[in-house]
């Protein structure tokens, strides 16, 4: 179980200007945990010479200055990839969206043998809308006939109101469509550190879908039919 408490602990020690070292000791954690947690903190000057003094090691300043090097490095190198990346995909077209939409389908909808119903589940925004347009687009799924059903930590239960008008608004689906949320009891609580905009994972279904998954079925099949 990731210690997420600790987590946000040491990303807030790291920022204030606090030593790798220094930060395991509080937190009784390893020094490469908290390396890893703390590696996309850019540390400033000031900060680094304060490490430098407190440390009185003659080394130290050029080893802070190697990783954070090694920091930016792999910042531009991922920012390169990413804009190589978006190159490649280009425009999609309409089948693009198709065998994408049931990639999706296949990873995050529902597909037990024993059932035909059709919804989706994410949290990720983007994933969501993507799924929808997918549905609407290449399904032919009208808008009324989509359901939304929204599952989140029960720390968030003051937050309900919010989170619905969040996804209602974001989907254009009405809250009228929506089903009672649903608190997640869980014995480890997880602590996020963007707790005020966490939304939760959202369940899309839609209504009257028996044909629609006996289709997605078939579409499943034949991308999974590669060629040996």
């Amino acid at each position: 179980m990731a210690k997420f408490k600790e987590k946000n602990k040491a990303l807030k020690l790291r920022r204030k200007g606090e030593s790798i070292n220094d930060i395991a000791k509080k937190l009784k954690v390893s020094k490469s945990i908290v390396s890893l947690w703390c590696r996309d903190i850019s540390l400033s000057p000031r900060q680094i010479k304060r490490l430098v003094e407190k440390q009185k090691i003659g080394s130290y300043r050029g080893r802070l200055k190697f990783l954070e090097r090694v920091r930016n490095k792999r910042i531009k190198e991922a920012a390169r990839l990413r804009k190589e990346g978006l190159k490649e995909i280009g425009k999609l077209s309409r089948r693009d969206i198709f065998i994408a939409g049931i990639a999706m389908y296949l990873s995050e909808g529902t597909t037990f043998p024993s059932k035909e119903e059709v919804s989706f589940s994410n949290s990720d925004p983007k994933v969501i809308l993507f799924i929808l347009k997918w549905f609407e687009e290449i399904c032919g799924i009208s808008n009324d006939r989509f359901a939304i059903q929204i599952r989140i930590n029960k720390i968030h239960k003051k937050r309900i109101k919010k989170v619905e008008n969040y996804w209602s608004k974001l989907t254009g689906i009405p809250l009228s469509q929506f089903t009672k949320t649903i608190l997640i009891k869980v014995k480890n609580k997880k602590i996020y550190p963007n707790h005020n905009i966490y939304y939760g994972t959202v369940r899309v279904m839609v209504h009257r879908g028996t044909q629609l998954r006996r289709k997605i079925n078939g579409w499943i099949e034949g991308l999974l039919n590669l060629p040996v």
